[in-house]
């Protein structure tokens, strides 16, 4: 893509042509996600199963798995609109909803599956992407084609998310929990102390856990919404944004997942999510107890032997190491100290809860949270970095946190019986590491808030005379 500009000098009219290499680098980004979106369209079928470009399509008529989300993801979208059209489209969006709940009622259509609702909203966003192409010029048709693509992607990164978990339980036919699960001793079992804590509170505790768990993409809108409260009015976006680290935690975590696959404590020390059939509102999944070592989830530590791969089931998602849902938490907290006090308060309390969820409920290990912690604040540096500019801090700042997170899927895997047997030494050292990323972060922000971004080299110009 390139810009002109005419100036005239000593008479003569000069003609310029501009090279903008970020809008290049945007457009090969888009051809990268498009490509990566069908190559997961087509792994998912290899295993007779619609992958993620499928499932959004069939939401346009079909109940959605997560009407919340696409709700979210039209605010999202909304962004860009005047208050007025912000009303008109949420109006749009529930009047298309109450169709849509009439019509099943009338055929008698049920939707165990998926929310009865959600359906308006992806109307409305796919509604103002015709506009924006049909209705729109020059920059609000850029403007308006953003606010849609923000939202999609929101929607996009959870059907791909989806897409990546059946594909880690169809090719890793083994899992590592027994190295995490020794490697977890040196923390004192921390999920099986809170897993018994959550099991003590029983309906009450379980399900407000649960809601905090299952939302946690709504709250990040929320935090998404304050930082581009002002896009209407200034007609842009912000360089740097939640979502933005949101998007790319869950892209590239599931790689990880691919690498060093892990099902969680309650599958591989337990009876599954049937543990929790008893009190928890929603229909549970399919017990995999026949797959554990043993049933000693949340009762019993697991003790300490010479860890070996496990071979387990071909449903239950490999997607432990690391614990994103922490990852996102962390981000989510970052994001939020920015905001109000009861924006802070939020991201804290969202925070907080996502913890206490991950191993209440046996999803992680708490080292995979140590991991989690790591990875989150390794891709927030970068990108950040990435919109102000690499400097010297910025490339060391993401060099050591991706270094203590090879280093500490290392030591997972090759010193967990080690760390088992020496608690008090290692313990103390996954903090300290986990630590120093913290501290690392905290204090090359700092000192990027107080001096201005490094100098970018000048654009190449072809001048034409």
């Amino acid at each position: 893509m390139t810009s002109r500009v005419f100036s005239r000098i000593n008479g003569r009219i000069t003609f310029s042509v501009c090279r903008q290499p970020r809008a290049r680098l945007w457009a090969v980004a888009g051809v990268a996600a498009l490509g990566f979106l069908i190559v997961l369209e087509l792994a998912a079928r290899r295993y007779g199963l619609p992958g993620p470009m499928a499932n959004q399509v069939k939401e346009v008529i079909f109940a959605p798995k997560s009407g919340p989300l696409l709700y979210a993801s039209m605010a999202l979208m909304m962004v860009v609109l005047t208050w007025r059209q912000r009303f008109i489209a949420a109006g749009v969006a529930i009047g298309i909803d109450v169709v849509f709940l009439l019509v099943r009622w009338a055929v008698d259509a049920k939707t165990t599956d998926g929310h009865p609702f959600g359906n308006g909203a992806l109307w409305v966003i796919l509604g103002y992407a015709v506009i924006a192409v049909t209705r729109r010029t020059g920059q609000e048709r850029v403007l308006l084609l953003k606010g849609v693509g923000l939202g999609l992607l929101l929607v996009a990164g959870r059907k791909t998310g989806d897409t990546w978990l059946l594909i880690t339980s169809k090719t890793r036919s083994t899992v590592l929990d027994q190295y995490v699960a020794t490697a977890d001793h040196a923390l004192g079992d921390p999920s099986w102390v809170v897993g018994r804590i959550v099991t003590a509170t029983g309906s009450i505790g379980f399900n407000s856990l649960d809601f905090v768990y299952g939302q946690l993409a709504v709250a990040a809108v929320v935090v998404a919404l304050y930082q581009l409260r002002n896009v209407a009015v200034e007609r842009r976006f912000p360089r740097h944004h939640l979502v933005r680290t949101f998007l790319v935690i869950g892209l590239l975590g599931p790689a990880i997942y691919m690498v060093f696959p892990v099902v969680g404590p309650i599958f591989a020390y337990g009876s599954g999510t049937e543990h929790w059939a008893a009190v928890s509102l929603w229909s549970p999944t399919q017990p995999s107890e026949h797959w554990a070592v043993a049933d000693l989830w949340p009762e019993t530590p697991p003790p300490i032997i010479t860890p070996h791969h496990m071979p387990f089931d071909e449903i239950t998602p490999r997607n432990c190491m690391p614990s994103l849902h922490t990852a996102w938490a962390t981000a989510i907290f970052i994001h939020s100290r920015k905001g109000p006090r009861v924006l802070r308060f939020a991201g804290a309390f969202w925070l907080i809860a996502t913890l206490g969820a991950t191993l209440g409920f046996g999803y992680h290990y708490g080292v995979d949270l140590l991991a989690g912690v790591v990875f989150a604040l390794t891709i927030e540096a970068a990108l950040r970095s990435l919109e102000r500019g690499w400097d010297r801090s910025g490339i060391q700042l993401v060099a050591y946190g991706a270094t203590v997170f090879a280093a500490l899927l290392v030591s997972y895997r090759y010193l967990s019986t080690e760390m088992a047997a020496h608690p008090w030494v290692f313990g103390p050292l996954l903090i300290l590491a986990m630590t120093s990323v913290i501290y690392g972060y905290v204090r090359t922000t700092k000192l990027w808030e107080g001096k201005p971004p490094p100098a970018r080299q000048p654009e190449p110009r072809l001048e034409l005379v």
